[in-house]
């Protein structure tokens, strides 16, 4: 197969509908588009870089994603399923402030939850933990400010 290295300028048009198969697109810029309902498979998105976009109800499956950075994201009511987190750090995870659209102002938010998941060697610092729920968990060698919390049970028993 010949490759044509023609070079397309489009503006104002509507390519809803179209297929691009064995197409080398490297260095495009999409600005101000609609690619809702979008589907690309088996594509290197290598550096790509995605800046104040909507996308809600995206999905991605099979990916590598190492070195991802996401930034001020709203990530409500996500789901991460059988994700390698090793070296991984999460900064600055809040619920929303007043000033945001989707704030509860009565402050009940469905709960953040960890569920089948290897966290040890996690740390947790400087965090609100407030009303955490540990159930049916591993916690031996679970520290909180270097009390053994295994002790503490213990000593309560």
């Amino acid at each position: 197969m010949e490759w044509n290295g023609k070079r397309l300028e489009l503006e104002m048009a509507d390519i809803s509908g179209s297929k691009f198969h064995k197409v080398n697109a490297e260095g495009s810029v999409f600005d101000d588009v609609n690619l809702a309902k979008t589907q690309i498979h088996n594509a290197n998105m290598s550096s790509m870089v995605l800046d104040d976009v909507n996308m809600s109800h995206f999905n991605i499956s099979n990916a590598n994603l190492t070195g991802l950075e996401l930034k001020n994201a709203n990530l409500s009511h996500a789901l991460f399923d059988h994700i390698h987190l090793f070296g991984t750090e999460f900064r600055n995870v809040v619920l929303p402030s007043e000033k945001e659209g989707n704030v509860h102002t009565d402050g009940e938010y469905k709960p953040i939850v960890f569920r089948q998941s290897d966290l040890s060697g996690a740390q947790f610092i400087n965090c609100n933990l407030s009303n955490l729920d540990i159930r049916d968990c591993n916690i031996a060698g679970l520290r909180i400010n270097g009390v053994l919390i295994e002790d503490l049970i213990k000593a309560q028993q």
